[in-house]
């Protein structure tokens, strides 16, 4: 696919582990494991394809009412996956970022995550942003108590200064956004910055969702038209 084509920010939803699991007789936190080994191939593919931006929905505001060893298993996986992947992420030369309210994180994926940001924050081939206690209406909240913690007069307000109060700030707002499982919904996930996003809804689980298939979504992708509001004049 041509370079042209490509969307420079991908966001995607992770779903369908539990349901992944469930349909091979196992317990979710297996759906769990092999989703985390999948990360693994479409942040290199993204990478391998030229993709600027990555930005994976990991853990929303809302699952902290999943039953509480669901909720350990999931920070388990994120520090066994930032042990075993900083080191691939700094070959690809992959920068690693996070939004959400990172401080409400448990000690050890606190501790886990500043290390590998700070060990990745002068890589420039792909930034990947993996979204953790995140939810598009709370970031809207704290976004609107940062401007008016600034002392920004309401007339000013704009939404350039909402953009830039953002979790997201200085980041382009995804082109596409991908979800899996066959779900049709944002589920709360980068609510303002997908106004103009395209969706895409994959059938496959997220475990099984490889190469393959995020081609075809890139694909689908490169065949849309994105008018942003705008009459498309007739040719000619």
């Amino acid at each position: 696919m041509p370079s042209s084509l490509l969307p420079t920010h991908v966001a995607i939803i992770m779903d369908g582990n539990g349901r992944w699991a469930q349909a091979r007789g196992l317990e979710r936190s297996h759906g769990h494991r092999a989703g985390a080994k999948n990360v693994h191939t479409i942040v290199s593919a993204c990478a391998r394809l030229g993709i600027s931006y990555l930005t994976l929905y990991a853990f929303s505001t809302e699952n902290w009412n999943r039953p509480k060893a669901e909720i350990g298993v999931l920070f388990s996986l994120l520090t066994d996956f930032l042990g075993r992947e900083l080191a691939e992420l700094e070959r690809q030369n992959i920068r690693l970022a996070t939004i959400g309210a990172i401080e409400d994180l448990p000690f050890a994926q606190r501790q886990a995550l500043a290390h590998a940001i700070a060990k990745t924050k002068h890589n420039t081939a792909m930034t990947l942003t993996l979204a953790l206690n995140y939810g598009g209406r709370s970031e809207l909240v704290r976004a609107v108590r940062a401007i008016v913690d600034a002392g920004i007069p309401s007339a000013s307000i704009n939404e350039d200064v909402l953009a830039a109060h953002l979790d997201t700030a200085g980041y382009p707002d995804p082109d596409c956004v991908i979800r899996t499982s066959g779900e049709m919904r944002l589920s709360n996930y980068l609510l303002f910055q997908s106004a103009y996003s395209e969706l895409i809804f994959s059938p496959v689980f997220w475990p099984d969702f490889g190469e393959a298939e995020l081609k075809a979504a890139l694909d689908e992708y490169a065949h849309r038209k994105r008018r942003f509001g705008k009459i498309e004049e007739p040719a000619g």
